[in-house]
């Protein structure tokens, strides 16, 4: 069985995939394979947002198709019971600019995560909630991994962690993004250099990241361990 573990970025993977062999590929993506025995696990990255996320598919698929694909990443709180650091594998996966919505057969019955095309702040955090009924995270690449795991046939597994809480105060993350989805890591260093309001937020947020990033390596090794993946449907939406 070959399994495809689909993130945003290296540091949601890092505790995940260390000792994997590790390879570069096209279009700044990373890409690490695993052979535990029961098939091949392949855990690929290009970057933040849908396209990037597409990116990031091919990769895992390029030697061969796929049997089930799990999303995996850092997502904002959308609710104040979700603490950040805390992770969870979640039953629902809504488009927000689509409002199409996936079932999955795994997760949190009526927890859900929605993807927006932009980093949500705490304001777009207050309307996410409440439009979409079960949303209690918000990402920028679920909905996409979950359509193109429609378009084969094969069913998705979605493990999000909570990187910012519900009220959070960030910066913009929005505009030191570049078109491919990458932080423009620069320019945001040289923005927080005059701005120590922000230094405080900023290295919770890489605290509360690598502990989500630990606890989602965590139930990923769990969900692989417990389930029976031919059992699982392809996705469908709603």
């Amino acid at each position: 069985m070959r399994i495809g573990i689909i993130a945003a970025l290296p540091g949601e993977l890092r505790p995940l995939v260390r000792g994997w062999h590790a390879s570069a590929a096209k279009d700044g993506a990373r890409r690490w394979t695993h052979n535990p025995g029961n098939g091949t696990w392949i855990a690929a990255c290009a970057g933040m947002g849908a396209d990037a996320a597409r990116r990031a598919f091919a990769v895992a698929e390029a030697d061969g198709p796929l049997d089930l694909v799990l999303s995996v990443g850092w997502a904002g709180a959308l609710v104040p019971g979700l603490r950040p650091g805390d992770a969870r594998v979640l039953s629902g996966i809504i488009d927000a600019q689509t409002g199409e919505r996936v079932e999955l057969a795994a997760g949190e019955p009526g927890l859900a995560v929605v993807t927006t095309a932009r980093v949500a702040d705490a304001a777009e955090k207050a309307r996410l909630r409440e439009i979409y009924n079960g949303a209690v995270m918000a990402d920028m690449e679920a909905a996409t991994v979950a359509r193109l795991a429609q378009m084969r046939g094969i069913p998705i597994v979605c493990i999000k962690g909570v990187s910012d809480g519900l009220s959070a105060k960030l910066p913009d993350l929005n505009r030191f993004l570049s078109a491919r989805g990458q932080l423009r890591v620069a320019a945001f260093l040289a923005y927080l250099a005059l701005r120590p309001g922000y230094w405080r937020a900023i290295a919770q947020l890489g605290q509360n990241s690598a502990q989500a990033s630990r606890k989602m390596r965590d139930l990923v090794l769990e969900f692989m361990q417990q389930h029976s993946f031919e059992r699982m449907g392809p996705t469908e939406t709603y």
